[in-house]
């Protein structure tokens, strides 16, 4: 009898234990809140809008969108942040806000967050998303003060972040016994061959137009060349030999690409490669799904990729978008669980098959996403080399980006000579970083 009613007992606990575990809900808290994000207009968060339904059915959290241009997403976004009481709760940036938000105090560090046990999910596997996405989109005050490091904190999770690939066109590529390209001599040498062999089709499409897009296409190659902008105390250095051959590259890719290359924004140039005029295209991940698009495309099925050519090291840029939470958001629990939900591995393939960009590694690799999108495969392995410091990330940046680029476009239009140019970037950089302080302690 005894031992009967211990065995009873002990059912009784276990099922009172499967009873809370049945109904324990790490939602359940916060069912009913509705959020306010704020994200651009990008073809992977066209994507995050077709999975946002199912994390509200999940969670019961709604999710309301204000869906912007970057651009001007960015100058909403610094007017929100700068109140008592922002509207959002949260946002995607665009990488080089990072540095702005940071040091103006104006997004969450989320250390508290994945401290909380309430919240943070134990199967989230933070060690599976991209290390290069996540030191450049999510770090700052560790080396360098932008990127990883021992006294390094995470503030965003990426989240639309890219990488460079080449893409290619297999058809001409056969047609001509052409080798994909492993390394920057033979891209180069085959950018060249292409007019010859293809009359009126420029070899590698790339941007090229005064300002951000010559500055970006530049940095593009300067990293995987071995150069930088700066050294390790902040001088500049981009007018040595690793610059002066990431500039004569450039010239080299635009003065065998199609008419007009020398004024192409990313617009262009991604329109000259989806309409048959280039041979190749080294720039964004993000291009994958226009280029597969027939309503967009006249190269559906013609295109292979490969990884970003090596120079004196294999490099990819990193870039594109993360997401955070404003140090004013009202709701930011519920949205620290939206980011964690938006971010986890469920998350990340369903945005993924839906066509946008993955943050994992894991989801690169994944079946499933590799039979809808072959692509996928060959973007992780490059993602391997992706380089979180392609850019240095400071506060400064914008102004010495818009000299860098305005000053490459007379190269590339005027035959401003290209030694002279980048000593030019050189010395007006180095005032910049001296009155911004950056040789107080020298």
């Amino acid at each position: 009898m005894i031992k009967g009613l211990k065995s009873t007992a002990v059912g009784l606990t276990t099922m009172a234990f499967m009873t809370g575990a049945a109904f324990a809900n790490p939602y359940a808290e916060y069912e009913g809140t509705t959020l306010i994000v704020n994200f651009p207009a990008h073809p992977h968060y066209n994507a995050v809008m077709q999975i946002l339904p199912e994390f509200t059915k999940q969670t019961g959290i709604e999710v309301e969108v204000d869906q912007l241009p970057y651009l001007k997403m960015r100058e909403r976004q610094t007017l929100e942040l700068a109140q008592d009481e922002g509207e959002y709760d949260l946002i995607a940036y665009v990488v080089f806000s990072k540095a702005d938000y940071v040091y103006a105090d104006q997004l969450e560090n989320l250390a508290k967050y994945f401290m909380n046990p309430k919240l943070s999910n134990p199967t989230y596997d933070a060690s599976d998303l991209i290390d290069g996405y996540v030191y450049n989109i999510g770090f700052a005050g560790g080396d360098k003060g932008y990127l990883q490091g021992s006294t390094g904190s995470l503030f965003g999770i990426p989240y639309g972040s890219e990488t460079s690939v080449l893409g290619y066109r297999k058809d001409i590529f056969e047609k001509h016994g052409l080798e994909v390209p492993e390394t920057y001599d033979e891209m180069l040498e085959i950018a060249c061959q292409i007019p010859e062999l293809e009359p009126g089709m420029g070899g590698l499409s790339s941007r090229a137009a005064s300002g951000h897009h010559a500055a970006h296409a530049f940095l593009l190659h300067l990293n995987p060349l071995g150069g930088a902008i700066f050294d390790d105390e902040w001088n500049p250095v981009v007018n040595n030999a690793a610059g002066v051959q990431a500039a004569e590259a450039l010239k080299s890719i635009v003065d065998c690409g199609p008419e007009g290359a020398t004024n192409f924004g990313f617009g262009e140039a991604l329109g000259s490669f989806l309409n048959g005029d280039t041979a190749m295209f080294l720039d964004t991940t993000v291009v994958a799904g226009q280029i597969d698009d027939p309503s967009k495309s006249q190269v559906v099925g013609k295109v292979g990729w490969a990884m970003h050519p090596m120079g004196v090291k294999r490099a990819s840029q990193t870039g594109g978008f993360g997401i955070g939470i404003p140090a004013n958001a009202e709701n930011k629990e519920a949205a620290f669980l939206l980011m964690q939900w938006l971010t986890s591995k469920e998350g990340d393939k369903l945005v993924a098959m839906a066509g946008g960009n993955p943050s994992r590694f894991s989801t690169h690799a994944d079946a499933d996403v590799n039979a809808k999108f072959p692509h996928m495969a060959t973007f992780g392995e490059a993602l391997q080399h992706a380089d979180p410091d392609w850019r240095p990330i400071i506060p400064v940046w914008g102004k010495i980006n818009a000299d860098l680029g305005t000053t490459l476009s007379k190269v590339l239009t005027e035959d401003l000579d290209i030694q002279e140019a980048l000593d030019g970037v050189a010395e007006r950089t180095k005032a910049v970083m001296e009155d911004a302080g950056y040789y107080t302690w020298n």
